[in-house]
C-alpha cells in the first residue's frame, strides 16, 4: 500500500489565487467576489482600496470570419459577431472601427405606420431570432407587433391595419375584439 505525501497539501498558497494579477491602484492582489449584481473582479484590500472591474471584459466574441467581406469603413475583413443583443456583422478592427450591420436586412411590408403614419412597418428580430414588425421611425415611433401585418381597415374600431393571429384576422387593438376567418 503506498503512503500518501502529505506535504503536496501543504503549501500556504492556492495555484489560482493570483491569477487576475495585482491592483492597478494599490498593488494588491485581485480575486474573484461576489456581489447582488454577480461576480466581479476586486481588489483583495477592500474597503481600504474600491477597485473593481468585470469578470467579463469582452462582451462581444467573434465567431467567423467573413473571407471576401470587407468593412466599407476602414476596409478590414468583416466576421459574424455574437453580442448582448444576439449576433451581428461587424468589422475586425473593432475598437478602433464601429462599423456594425444586422445579418438579416430588415424588410419593409410597405404598410404605413398607423400610429405615426409616416414611417413604415418592417419585419425585424429580436436577440432571440423571433420575429416581430415595427415602425422604421424607432425611436420616435415606438408601434410595434408581434403578428405578421394584413392590409385592410379594421371595421369596429377603425384601425389603419390588421394582423395574421391564429388562422385568422383580428385588429392588433387590445381594446377591440375584431376577428374574422380569411
Amino acid at each position: 500500500m503506498s503512503k500518501i505525501d502529505h506535504s503536496l497539501f501543504s503549501a500556504h498558497e492556492h495555484a489560482l489565487e493570483h491569477t487576475f494579477g495585482d491592483c492597478p491602484e494599490c498593488g494588491s492582489h485581485l480575486h474573484i467576489r461576489n456581489s447582488k449584481s454577480g461576480p466581479f473582479i476586486g481588489c483583495s484590500a477592500y474597503p481600504k482600496c474600491d477597485f473593481s472591474k468585470p469578470l467579463h471584459d469582452q462582451q462581444t466574441t467573434t465567431l467567423k470570419e467573413i473571407a471576401g467581406a470587407l468593412c466599407p469603413q476602414c476596409g478590414h475583413t468583416l466576421a459574424i459577431k455574437k453580442g448582448r443583443y444576439g449576433m451581428f456583422i461587424g468589422c475586425t478592427a473593432f475598437p478602433q472601427c464601429h462599423h456594425i450591420e444586422p445579418i438579416k436586412k430588415q424588410e419593409d411590408t410597405q404598410f404605413l405606420c398607423p400610429q405615426c403614419k409616416t414611417g413604415h412597418i418592417i419585419e425585424r428580430t429580436n436577440k432571440y431570432g423571433k420575429r416581430f414588425y415595427a415602425c422604421n421611425h424607432y425611436p420616435k415611433c415606438k408601434y410595434v407587433i408581434n403578428s405578421p401585418p394584413v392590409a385592410g381597415t379594421c371595421p369596429e374600431c377603425g384601425w389603419a391595419l390588421l394582423i395574421a393571429k391564429k388562422g385568422k384576422v383580428c385588429c392588433p387593438q387590445p381594446t377591440c375584439d375584431f376577428q374574422v376567418d380569411p
